[in-house]
């Protein structure tokens, strides 16, 4: 296993970079939108996020959506941020290993037994196998093998298809590859949006012996293919027992007590098979060891857990104050668990 701690070269090369991509303008309405909210003066926002991104290791968008303005300085330290994220990602996910994440297909290919649904590729000559696919399945889900917070995930109804040949052109001509059955969620997820699969994120830390869960989020859509934030879905933290922290939010400033379209109370909301998840989270962390710290996006529905994908670069779903109450994160489960 890795030797502990971060490092200081990979954390002074972050910095670097950071510093040279920085957009002021983006800072200043960032802190414009904060000193709003908070009614705390702009130009004390700007000093403390350029301190804090510079000495803290707290990206911008980190400070504006985990509340750090109205924070102690005690309180801050409990946040895990997508900077230290970053770097445990570079640390402890081998390069050699991370295409397997990063590639839909071969991602598909290797956790395949995990899935529990049915998947194909689409190639050249394939076209009467991908009208035979959609046929059977009624509505299929297409992917582009590479993308990120959704983009590249399609939904398509066979009815709806008269061409079969220019539909299979099509999704040659757009990278649209993979193609997978649509999932059935379980009908406690399916009572907050109907119209998306919603994904619960585990991101957890497999130390070569034991998986560690450091945290759960419950995202939730809007009717789209997707539940991510560019498809206007939103979040919330899940404590152990997989019930709601507090109500949903966003990195758009849109905080919900209530699901705009069900009307479902998020606060409320507890995820079925909890153990189950757990359980399974476990099962996958081990397919691909050398790829250690992951966030699994996985789909609860009625007969038990499916794994959706695994993303090496995990990313940071963390506790809102504003919209929770609750004013401290994740972090000190990250540092027992993986020790820096």
């Amino acid at each position: 296993m890795p030797s502990k701690g971060l490092g200081l070269v990979p954390r002074l090369r972050y910095l670097a970079g950071r510093a040279r991509r920085i957009d002021v303008g983006s800072v200043l309405e960032r802190a414009t939108e904060a000193s709003q909210e908070h009614g705390k003066w702009r130009p004390a926002i700007v000093a403390d996020m350029l301190w804090q991104a510079g000495f803290k290791n707290v990206g911008f968008q980190d400070y504006i959506d985990y509340d750090f303005a109205i924070l102690t300085k005690a309180e801050r330290a409990t946040y895990m941020t997508h900077p230290v994220s970053n770097q445990l990602s570079q640390k402890y996910d081998h390069p050699d290993f991370r295409h397997i994440f990063q590639d839909k297909v071969a991602f598909d290919r290797v956790f395949s037994e995990h899935l529990h649904r049915e998947w194909m590729v689409v190639e050249a000559g394939n076209a009467a196998a991908v009208r035979a696919f959609a046929e059977r399945h009624g509505t299929i889900v297409t992917k582009e093998p590479v993308g990120q917070a959704g983009t590249g995930v399609h939904r398509y109804h066979a009815a709806e298809v008269e061409d079969w040949d220019g539909f299979h052109r099509e999704l040659l001509a757009r990278g649209e590859l993979l193609i997978e059955e649509v999932i059935v969620q379980h009908d406690d997820l399916a009572a907050v949006c109907p119209g998306t699969v919603n994904t619960t994120r585990v991101t957890a830390f497999f130390d070569g012996e034991q998986t560690h869960v450091l945290a759960i989020a419950q995202k939730f859509g809007r009717g789209a293919v997707s539940d991510q934030m560019t498809y206007g879905g939103f979040y919330t933290m899940l404590d152990d027992s997989g019930r709601a922290m507090g109500k949903g939010y966003d990195s758009h400033g849109h905080i919900h007590e209530f699901h705009p379209e069900s009307g479902v109370r998020i606060p409320d909301f507890r995820l079925p098979l909890m153990d189950e998840v757990v359980a399974f989270v476990d099962r996958v962390a081990r397919v691909v060891p050398q790829v250690q710290y992951v966030g699994w996006d996985i789909v609860v529905t009625p007969t038990g857990p499916v794994l959706v994908e695994g993303n090496w670069a995990a990313g940071v779903y963390e506790n809102k104050p504003s919209a929770t109450g609750i004013r401290t994160g994740h972090k000190p489960r990250y540092r027992e668990a993986i020790g820096f």
